[in-house]
C-alpha cells in the first residue's frame, strides 16, 4: 500500500498552523505549486532536524477545483468534491475557497512558524492566502469551552483503518480526505449556561470526560456518531484551539478514508431531523470557513514535480466508495 504523507498515528502536536490557499490560474503558478509541494518533505527535514523532539510534520492536501492543475494526469480521488454548504434555519456551515491546505504541526511553535514562512516565501505570488490560523493545545487536551476534545478518535491500527484510502480507489491509495472548518465560539452565551446544561450539550461530563448514559439526542456526541450496518464509522480529528482576546474558537480538521462519513456528521450537526433535533453545540459555535481536500500519498506528492502522468485510456475509473465497499469487514481486509 502507498505510504501516507504523515502516519494517521501521528500526534496533533502542541502547536499548528493551518494554511488554506488558492492558486493563480496560470500554468507558471501551478508549476511552482507542484515544485513546492513535491519538496515539502525536504523542507520539513531541514527545519525539524534542529530538534527531533519537536516532531515537526506537514500534510499537503489539494482541493477539488485545483486537482487537475496541481496533479495533472492523475485520476481525481473518487469522492473529492467541493465542500457542500449547509443551512437550516439560523444554522449554517458555509463553503469557502481553498485549492491547497498545509497542515503544519509540531511541539514547538517556532518550528511551525519557520516552516509556514518558508512555504509562503517559496510559493510567492503563485498563491493567495485565504485563511491562516495558528492553533495551540489548550490545558489538558481541552477545547476552549472546557471539555476534552478528540475523545472519539480511533486508537492504534484503527486510525489507519478509518483514514487511509485502500483498494476501493487503488489509484489514490495511501491518501486521505481532509475537511476543515474554523469555528468562532460565543463564549458569553456558552458561559451563561449552568455546567449541567453544558454537559447535556456535549454528552459528557466536564470535569472528568465521562460519557453521559442519558445524554439527550441533541448532544454533540450523539449527533456526530455515525452508524452504518451496525458498525460505528469514524474519522480522526486533529482539532486545535485558536484565537485572540477578541475572537477565538476551535479549528476543526477531520481526516477520513470515506468523505461521506464526515459529511454525514456535519449534516446531522446543522440540519434538524424530523423531530427537530440538531447538534445543540452549534447554537454556541459557528463555522466561518468550510473546505474539502485530498492529501495524496507521499509517493504521489513527491512525484508532482515530474512530468504529468499519462492516464491509461483503457483503465476504468474506480467507483466512489459506498456503505457496502467501506464496511468494516472490507476495510480490515486491505490493511
Amino acid at each position: 500500500m502507498a505510504q501516507p504523507q504523515v502516519s494517521p498515528l501521528a500526534a496533533s502536536g502542541t502547536s499548528a498552523v493551518f494554511l488554506v490557499l488558492t492558486v493563480d490560474p496560470s500554468e507558471a503558478a501551478a508549476a511552482r505549486v507542484r515544485d513546492v509541494c513535491a519538496n515539502m518533505p525536504a523542507f520539513v527535514r531541514s527545519v525539524g532536524r534542529r530538534d527531533p523532539s519537536g516532531r515537526l510534520s506537514c500534510v499537503v492536501a489539494i482541493g477539488a477545483d485545483a486537482w487537475e492543475r496541481v496533479a495533472p494526469g492523475r485520476p481525481r480521488p473518487a469522492q473529492l468534491h467541493a465542500f457542500v454548504a449547509l443551512t437550516d434555519g439560523p444554522r449554517s456551515a458555509p463553503a469557502t475557497p481553498g485549492d491547497l491546505l498545509f497542515h503544519i504541526r509540531a511541539n514547538r511553535r517556532d518550528f511551525c512558524h519557520e516552516l509556514s514562512r518558508i512555504v509562503i516565501d517559496k510559493l510567492g505570488d503563485a498563491v493567495q492566502v485565504i485563511d491562516e490560523t495558528h492553533g495551540f493545545a489548550y490545558m489538558d487536551n481541552r477545547d476552549l469551552i472546557g471539555f476534552v476534545d478528540g475523545t472519539e478518535n480511533p486508537e492504534g491500527d484503527d486510525r489507519s483503518l478509518w483514514t487511509v484510502v485502500g483498494d476501493e480507489d487503488p489509484e489514490n491509495a495511501g491518501g486521505s480526505y481532509v475537511t476543515v472548518q474554523r469555528y468562532v465560539t460565543d463564549f458569553e452565551k456558552w458561559d451563561g449556561l449552568p455546567t449541567e446544561e453544558q454537559e447535556n450539550a456535549i454528552g459528557r461530563t466536564k470535569a472528568d470526560d465521562i460519557e453521559l448514559d442519558d445524554a439527550p439526542p441533541s448532544a454533540h456526541k450523539e449527533r456526530t456518531t455515525i452508524e452504518r450496518g451496525g458498525e460505528e464509522h469514524k474519522i480522526v480529528r486533529h482539532n486545535m484551539a485558536w484565537g485572540s482576546t477578541r475572537e477565538s474558537g476551535t479549528y476543526f480538521i477531520g481526516y477520513a478514508r470515506d468523505l461521506s462519513v464526515t459529511e454525514e456528521m456535519l449534516q446531522r450537526m446543522f440540519v434538524a431531523d424530523a423531530d427537530g433535533v440538531y447538534d445543540r453545540l452549534v447554537d454556541f459555535s459557528r463555522p466561518v470557513t468550510g473546505t474539502n481536500f485530498f492529501a495524496p500519498s507521499l509517493e504521489v506528492l513527491e512525484a508532482l514535480a515530474g512530468p504529468p502522468v499519462q492516464a491509461a485510456a483503457d483503465s476504468p475509473r474506480a467507483a466512489a466508495p459506498s456503505e457496502s465497499t467501506l464496511g468494516i469487514g472490507s476495510l480490515r481486509s486491505v490493511r
